[in-house]
């Protein structure tokens, strides 16, 4: 669904993708994971039509991304985006911060997107009640949904997630993670996930991409990475987390 066609994108003087080529298929889940700097969150922005490539083509569902006009606005209501601690504005409720997107396309009545909102809520696991309250008021996990549901607002084809899970502690982490992947289950929708947890990227994507100074170092599947490495890089990079479990859970791989 979403495909980079040669692409180079510069910060200054840096290159931070270098003539990068990266395809994801429909209805399955793209885990992107590397050092830090590799290029996995410029990805995600080129994807979603926040930063424009310099060099090459980022192209959503075979059509170029846009980044202004109703071109532009059409494409990223069909794209979920969700990032660390949700990205939530702390001075609206957090039924507010969902319903937000809804309200600006101004297609919904107020009885549509309660409907909504309670679906999303039993979707993600959020107890209704607590979309009376603020940001600050709820957990890193909490806040996390919400932001979950604000992206599936709308049903989008495609969720891009930017390190949803990195700022919460582990058990919190570990209910997120099993919940994510049954919703990804369901859906059936289009993931691109960025994440340092080489663990967490085995256990959400059958597609994992190792990025390295903007470049792909191999992709693939776990096994792949593990057990038929391309190089040196890729080698060290998954032996620097062997102490973490990277088998997925056999209840996960027989849903």
């Amino acid at each position: 669904m979403f495909e980079l066609r040669a692409v180079d994108k510069l910060h200054g003087a840096t290159r931070v993708l270098a003539r990068l080529s990266l395809a994801t298929r429909r209805g399955h889940t793209t885990a992107l994971i590397g050092p830090s700097g590799s290029g996995k969150s410029t990805i995600l922005r080129l994807m979603l039509g926040l930063w424009r490539a310099d060099a090459g083509e980022v192209l959503f569902d075979g059509a170029p991304v846009e980044r202004a006009g109703a071109g532009a606005l059409e494409q990223r209501r069909r794209v979920g985006y969700v990032i660390q601690e949700g990205g939530l504005f702390p001075h609206m409720s957090a039924r507010d911060n969902v319903a937000l997107v809804a309200r600006w396309r101004g297609r919904d009545s107020p009885a549509a997107i309660e409907a909504r909102l309670r679906e999303l809520a039993e979707l993600t696991r959020l107890p209704h009640e607590l979309l009376g309250r603020f940001p600050a008021e709820l957990s890193g996990g909490q806040r996390q949904r919400v932001g979950l549901m604000r992206a599936l607002m709308l049903d989008p084809d495609a969720l891009l997630l930017d390190e949803p899970l990195g700022a919460l502690d582990p058990l919190i982490r570990a209910d997120l993670q099993q919940d994510l992947k049954d919703i990804f289950n369901s859906l059936g929708k289009t993931v691109v996930l960025v994440t340092h947890d080489l663990a967490e990227a085995a256990f959400f994507a059958d597609h994992i991409v190792l990025l390295r100074g903007g470049a792909i170092a191999q992709q693939g599947s776990i096994e792949d990475l593990m057990e038929r490495p391309v190089d040196d890089f890729v080698t060290r990079f998954v032996h620097a987390q062997r102490t973490v479990t990277l088998a997925r859970p056999r209840a996960a791989e027989a849903r």
